[in-house]
Formats: structure tokens, C-alpha cells, sequence
């Protein structure tokens, strides 16, 4: 076998020892998961954000509030983010308003209500945001881990010749690199989705948090005009 043939990536794979390979399957599946929740993570925060200028948009626009929350509860699966709070704020109000409480019990319940909607909005923003940067953290150190393993062994099988030479030295230290590429490989676009998702979310989170207060601050004046 000549040293271009085993330079090539397939060769290095195969003839690499089973910890490094056990390494690079390891960074191999790792980066699998990752591009998922990637692509999973980019159209959330997507259909998120679109969903959220729809319905900021039908709010603002001086409808009818029943009408928006019917419309809201009958799409309540589709909904997203900022609907959900405000469908969830809505129907807790309205609940407490026809059992004839006082002002403050209504608006109370109706917090609480919109508080834990988007604390679950929140949660599921956030979900898997920590694998990603765990990934982009982790992954280029097992990928170093199964490179200085690679380069250890290649080092030993030169105590057993007479001669080292460059075609002696260069496939053991090529195959034990490989681990390391594939760590940065598992690793870059982990650390660049982290961040580009965390800032994308914090914008909605911020959306979202915003109208919960200016929304409660429309059905503080609704329940004290009725009562005038």
C-alpha cells in the first residue's frame, strides 16, 4: 500500500485503533444530533417569530378582543408564543369575571395564568439550547482525546523499527488528526447555532414578556371601566 493511499480519510478510518474509533463514531453521532436540533431549533424560532408579528399585528390592530380570543382558542395548536399567552390570560380572565370576584382576584388569576404560559414558552425556546453548547464545548476535547491516543500509539509502533521514516510516521499521526477534525466539525456549528438561537430566542422571550405586561395592563382598565 503506498502513502497517498493511506492518507486517504477512508484508509486513516479504517486502519485507526478501536478507542479512536470509538471516539470518532462518538463526535460522529454527537454531530448528527446536533445538525437535528439545528435544523429543529431554526424552523421553531422561525414559525415562532412569524406567528408572533401575525398576531402582535391582529392585536394592535383594535379588534374585537372575544373575536381575537376566539380565534385564538379555536387554533390553539397552532398557536405560538405571544397567542398562547394572551389566549391563556384571556379565558382566565373571562372565567373569573362571571363568578362575580372582586377586581383584584380577577386580575390575580389572570397573571398567573399568563405567567406560567410563558414560562413554558420560555422552556420549550430554551429546549436542547444546552446540548448545542454542550456539543460545541465538549467536542473538540474527545476529539483531542482520540488524537493524542492516535499519536501515542504511533509513537510506540516507532520504538518497534529500526528507522523511522516519513511514510513510517505520517498515516499513524494523519488518522489520530482526523479525531480532531471531526470534533471541530461537531463543534463549530454547535457553538455558532447556540449563539445565534440563544440571541433569536431572547428577542421572543423579551416579545413575549413585554405584551404579558402591556396585555395586563389593557385588562386592568377593561375590568375598572366595567365596574364604573
Amino acid at each position: 500500500m503506498t502513502v497517498t493511499e493511506d492518507l486517504s480519510i477512508l484508509s486513516l478510518i479504517a486502519n485507526a485503533s478501536v478507542l479512536v474509533k470509538l471516539v470518532m463514531a462518538l463526535l460522529g453521532t454527537v454531530s448528527f444530533m446536533s445538525w437535528y436540533w439545528i435544523f429543529r431549533k431554526w424552523f421553531q424560532i422561525r414559525d415562532a417569530k412569524k406567528k408572533t408579528d401575525l398576531f402582535e399585528r391582529d392585536f394592535w390592530s383594535g379588534g374585537d378582543l372575544n373575536a381575537l380570543y376566539q380565534s385564538a382558542a379555536t387554533s390553539r395548536h397552532e398557536a405560538a408564543g405571544m397567542e398562547r399567552i394572551f389566549e391563556a390570560g384571556y379565558r382566565e380572565f373571562a372565567k373569573l369575571r362571571g363568578k362575580s370576584l372582586d377586581n383584584g382576584a380577577i386580575m390575580d388569576g389572570a397573571r398567573r395564568a399568563m405567567r406560567a404560559t410563558y414560562q413554558r414558552e420560555v422552556d420549550d425556546l430554551e429546549a436542547h439550547l444546552a446540548f448545542l453548547a454542550s456539543v460545541g464545548s465538549v467536542s473538540p476535547y474527545v476529539g483531542l482525546f482520540g488524537t493524542v491516543w492516535g499519536i501515542m500509539n504511533s509513537f510506540r509502533g516507532l520504538a518497534q523499527v529500526q528507522q523511522a521514516t516519513l511514510a513510517t510516521v505520517a498515516p499513524g499521526i494523519a488518522e489520530a488528526l482526523i479525531a480532531t477534525a471531526i470534533g471541530l466539525f461537531a463543534a463549530i456549528p454547535a457553538v455558532i447555532a447556540y449563539n445565534r438561537f440563544s440571541a433569536g430566542g431572547d428577542r421572543l422571550i423579551s416579545r413575549y414578556y413585554t405584551f404579558a405586561d402591556e396585555f395586563q395592563a389593557i385588562l386592568h382598565r377593561k375590568v375598572h371601566t366595567s365596574e364604573d
